[in-house]
């Protein structure tokens, strides 16, 4: 119990240094919704404060949009994963992120393109000529109504102004980047749901494990029972194999409790209702990874990672905003002109115009110049540090995952080997109890030797499909090839 507990922390924390991997990635001006990335409900025991860190983690929520149906529903690892990939809440607010900065890409764009207007104007006035300083002998105090008509289409461009277009350089870069950043939202929807998936699927071996040592223990119970009633056995053994049966039942009923648990995660995740009933219907039993090498591997997060894309396309937003900064001092070109008609009545139209093409220089503003170059400057240091850190973050995480892999793997084969020795030495404790040669102790370590080693097994398989899952995104192919490296049905 303690090593599941344990496996789903590391896990847990593996899946929330990703997901802040890929939220710092996010151009910050496309303002997507904040998110802290401290908690997860993925970890076995840790689903209690499931609404903070659902508020907290996008990615451990969902929009709920289809309704409970009657009966149960089958729900395979491939079934959750599409559904994640369509109601999960941390791909649903990079998508629309997304969409926000394409808003401001066209913005950025409409100060390089012609600005042409039209409108229509009716006037009608009457004028006080003495409120207005005028008083002429013989002339009337008040003139009007008089009115006027005008129909008028306005133009306004720019010719020359580089600024302008270093900002829409990079709004172009910020809404690449938001585009590679919701690309990689899939990745973290996938480890999101796989390993909340996965974490189901070992809380169910955890469950039967606990029926079967409830079995097992009431059977020692009933053995014990029958020799103390037939007086070849004291009191004592009897006592010590109900406690040991109550304690198995108190185990089962937390597994159990967990495991609803962390299904009711599994359907945030995914975006179910909470009150659909579902069957996993797949299994991931234990599939060894083909071999591959770290630089290997290493070369395909570089090419395929999309957070490591999109801080790339960051930095160079960060060198266009600088590089406008910098063209403040240069002179702004524009044209401005007007075409219509204007008469006292539609009758009486006559056409009227105007061109203007002027030069705007900044004569005596160099402290404000300054000031933005600063601020672009530090920026754009700041993008390419943190460019640089996340290639090589990059790099341990491909790293780091291989090695779980490989120790994983190792707990595996030993744990498997333990549930047999186990095993076997609890059928030889039962069979010398049987006999009279020993009391019912022996029994009970050996029982308790055997709920660990089960639980160890349980826990070492799933932080060995975690850690694949993992290495499947540190190498930025989680969506495409889950399946591959997670293996079987």
């Amino acid at each position: 119990m303690n090593s599941m507990l344990a496996v789903g922390r590391v896990a847990a924390v593996c899946l929330a240094l990703c997901e802040a991997q890929a939220f710092a990635q996010f151009p910050s001006n496309a303002q997507p919704l904040p998110a802290a990335q401290a908690n997860t409900t993925m970890s076995s025991g840790q689903s209690s404060s499931g609404s903070q860190q659902g508020a907290s983690n996008p990615y451990q929520g969902s929009i709920v949009r289809d309704k409970a149906t009657s009966g149960e529903l089958s729900l395979s690892l491939q079934d959750a994963i599409e559904r994640g990939l369509k109601y999960n809440l941390g791909y649903v607010l990079q998508n629309e992120a997304q969409l926000g900065a394409n808003g401001q890409r066209l913005q950025a764009l409409q100060t390089l393109l012609p600005t042409l207007q039209g409108g229509a104007r009716v006037q009608v006035a009457q004028t006080d000529l003495a409120a207005e300083g005028l008083r002429i002998t013989g002339f009337p105090q008040v003139i009007g109504p008089y009115g006027s008509v005008d129909f008028r289409a306005s133009l306004v461009m720019s010719l020359f102004n580089l600024p302008a277009l270093e900002n829409y350089l990079a709004a172009r870069h910020n809404f690449q980047a938001a585009k590679l950043s919701a690309e990689d939202a899939r990745d973290m929807v996938v480890l999101s749901v796989g390993n909340a998936y996965l974490l189901v699927i070992a809380d169910q071996s955890r469950v039967t494990n606990a029926e079967a040592q409830v079995k097992s223990t009431k059977s020692s119970l009933d053995q014990a029972v029958a020799n103390h009633t037939a007086g070849t056995s004291p009191l004592l053994d009897e006592l010590r194999a109900r406690v040991d049966y109550q304690t198995q039942e108190q185990t089962l009923i937390q597994a159990q409790n967990q495991l609803q648990k962390d299904k009711i995660a599994l359907a945030r995740a995914i975006g179910l209702p909470l009150e659909q009933e579902f069957l996993l219907s797949d299994a991931v039993p234990f599939t060894p990874l083909e071999s591959m090498t770290p630089d290997q591997a290493a070369q395909i997060a570089l090419a395929h990672r999309k957070d490591l894309a999109a801080a790339r396309q960051q930095a160079a937003q960060g060198g266009s905003t600088a590089q406008a900064a910098h063209e403040e001092r240069l002179p702004a070109v524009g044209f401005t002109g007007d075409y219509g008609a204007t008469g006292i009545n539609l009758a009486d139209l006559k056409g009227t115009g105007e061109a203007i093409g002027q030069a705007n220089v900044p004569l005596f503003e160099e402290a404000k110049i300054r000031g933005d170059e600063r601020i672009a400057d530090a920026q754009k240091r700041q993008q390419q540090a943190q460019l640089s850190n996340l290639q090589a973050q990059v790099v341990a995480d491909v790293r780091d995952s291989l090695l779980d892999i490989e120790a994983a793997a190792k707990s595996v084969e030993v744990a498997r080997s333990n549930v047999d020795l186990a095993t076997e030495a609890l059928s030889e404790a039962q069979q010398r109890f049987a006999a009279g040669v020993s009391d019912n102790l022996s029994v009970v370590q050996a029982q308790a030797s055997v709920a660990q080693a089960n639980d160890q097994y349980v826990s070492s398989l799933y932080q060995h499909n975690v850690a694949k899952l993992s290495l499947a995104r540190a190498m930025g192919v989680a969506q495409q090839d889950y399946s591959h490296y997670l293996g079987g049905k």
